[in-house]
């Protein structure tokens, strides 16, 4: 479908001329863009001519899917106001600014969860598909400058009458996301509630997710009879019991994305933990010790928000996620934390293709930590580092970066401060990374080393990672000339992927398969691709 404009758009015909694209080539791209997303797109020459002469708008995702096919062919991001249709995206900049001041921040990311939230309930693909295509790199760069400056905001506390005006604001979604957690509220008069009540915290205690037998992800309101003179005369007063039920949640959801991947129904809890639970309690009042303790934890679960959206191939959401992510941490003053969010957004622009932005990123992160983060952090943000530097074909410093990680991971110690969100990393955890870079630089038989490594403890907690590192020693048995031993590999790495919703693992099996393709017609590769044909017709 498309809607008319006044006139040709000659933004775009200058563009598309510019950058050497034919109309029924620019079709082609578009349709080639929305196919990778899962879009049935069936624009012609005509479409294009049409778009161009007679000012006509497509709706949906295709405005962005034509800014990203002519941005490929220039090697520039092309924003929508450059080809003329910048006023076809209903949300352009949501979640993409790094506002200066706290409580823009506030407002800016609270704005984020509700629009993600609504459209996920409204169906269609949401806001996410409306916005496909639009990643660019380049929205990192005044985020990372800002963060780079100053990690830290110098206060954070937030009086009554601030929250009072912010509930002015905000009022009818606030109240509403108090009271969804009250018909789950505990009743027994020694239980949770009880206690945040006596506590006088915003959060009572909600029950817990079906099914998942955990305590996390519960939703704050006013407890008991207390609840609806709470809303009528005072904002939400938030106390530390707030806080740990927020990392409480986003414990939970660590473990739900290691073991069932970014798509699983779990997972999928978090955004709504974030605008129900986290952004009532953001637009409340707070001291500066708590308020620190809110950002933290908030930045935490919208970390997990971005990440497992990376995980599912929504790179859009994940931008804005991690972006708004790192402000909260900034907020927070956790510097740490914010260099965790930047490897986070390091191994985004690797994985997309932008080695040397990962680069940055990941510098950025262990610049700013040195003398700040323990060594298993620092062990970690050089890993990342490595990674990007093996993307862009830099053996040499990646290799240095690898020895680095390396050397700080063996100064770590129990007892030493660790974030509990760095749970995961480990030495197998290191040896997995190691054996993607040495993958990336072609290097099969230091990649078969890792590997063994890697997989020597397989673990039911980090499913994904395990079928992740079967897809990389596949792929490093077929460059040694190993074809049974390949095909073995890709069988297990299916039988795990088939277990988890994860888009990136179901990605890493599609390239083992492309490898593959040369050795079509020997029957343990045709075996192995009638094994994945579900996984890879599973929808996204």
């Amino acid at each position: 479908m498309s809607r008319e404009l006044r006139g040709p758009n000659e933004k775009l015909g200058t563009v598309l001329a510019l950058a050497g694209i034919s109309n029924a080539g620019l079709a082609r791209r578009v349709n080639d863009l929305g196919a990778q997303r899962g879009l049935t797109l069936r624009y012609d020459k005509t479409s294009v001519a049409r778009w161009v002469s007679k000012g006509m708008v497509p709706q949906g995702a295709a405005p962005h899917l034509i800014a990203s096919a002519i941005g490929a062919k220039l090697g520039r991001p092309v924003p929508l106001h450059e080809i003329g249709l910048a006023d076809a995206d209903p949300a352009p900049e949501v979640g993409l600014a790094f506002p200066r001041d706290v409580g823009q921040a506030v407002r800016t990311a609270t704005e984020l969860y509700r629009l993600d939230l609504a459209g996920r309930r409204a169906g269609s693909g949401g806001l996410w598909q409306s916005l496909a295509g639009s990643f660019s790199v380049s929205a990192y760069a005044t985020p990372a400058s800002r963060w780079l400056i100053s990690p830290a905001d110098s206060s954070v506390a937030r009086d009554t009458s601030v929250a009072l005006a912010a509930r002015g604001a905000h009022g009818a979604d606030t109240a509403r996301g108090r009271r969804t957690g009250q018909a789950g509220a505990g009743t027994g008069t020694g239980g949770p509630g009880a206690q945040a009540a006596a506590e006088g915290t915003a959060a009572a205690a909600g029950a817990t997710v079906a099914g998942t037998g955990t305590a996390g992800l519960q939703q704050p309101g006013a407890d008991g009879a207390n609840g609806a003179a709470a809303d009528a005369a005072a904002p939400l007063r938030v106390g530390h019991s707030d806080v740990a039920k927020l990392r409480e949640a986003a414990a939970d959801a660590r473990r739900w994305d290691s073991k069932y991947g970014g798509g699983d129904w779990r997972s999928s809890m978090v955004p709504e933990c974030l605008r129900v639970d986290a952004a009532p309690l953001l637009l409340g009042a707070y001291s500066d010790e708590v308020g620190r303790g809110l950002f933290g934890a908030t930045a935490e679960l919208t970390r997990l928000a971005g990440w497992m959206a990376f995980d599912t191939g929504q790179q859009e959401a994940a931008q804005r996620y991690y972006i708004q992510a790192l402000r909260l941490a900034r907020a927070a003053a956790d510097v740490p934390l914010g260099g965790y969010v930047l490897a986070s957004m390091s191994l985004q622009a690797t994985y997309r293709g932008f080695a040397d932005e990962g680069v940055d990123l990941a510098q950025a992160a262990v610049e700013r930590n040195r003398g700040l983060a323990t060594a298993r952090t620092m062990s970690f943000f050089r890993l990342v580092e490595a990674r990007a530097h093996a993307k862009a074909g830099d053996a040499t410093t990646a290799g240095a970066a690898l020895k680095a990680a390396e050397g700080w991971l063996e100064r770590s110690r129990e007892g030493d401060a660790d974030p509990t969100w760095l749970a995961f990393y480990s030495y197998d955890r290191f040896a997995a990374d190691a054996a993607e870079c040495y993958r990336d630089l072609k290097l099969p038989r230091q990649v078969r080393r890792f590997t063994e490594q890697a997989l020597s403890k397989p673990t039911e907690e980090f499913v994904r990672s395990h079928g992740l590192r079967l897809v990389v020693s596949a792929v490093a048995e077929l460059e040694s000339g190993n074809l049974d031993a390949a095909c073995a590999a890709g069988s297990r790495a299916v039988e795990v992927a088939g277990r988890i919703s994860s888009a990136r693992t179901t990605e890493y099996v599609r390239d083992l398969l492309h490898r593959l393709e040369p050795y079509g017609d020997e029957p343990r590769v045709a075996r192995l691709r009638e094994q994945a044909r579900p996984l890879l017709m599973a929808p996204a």
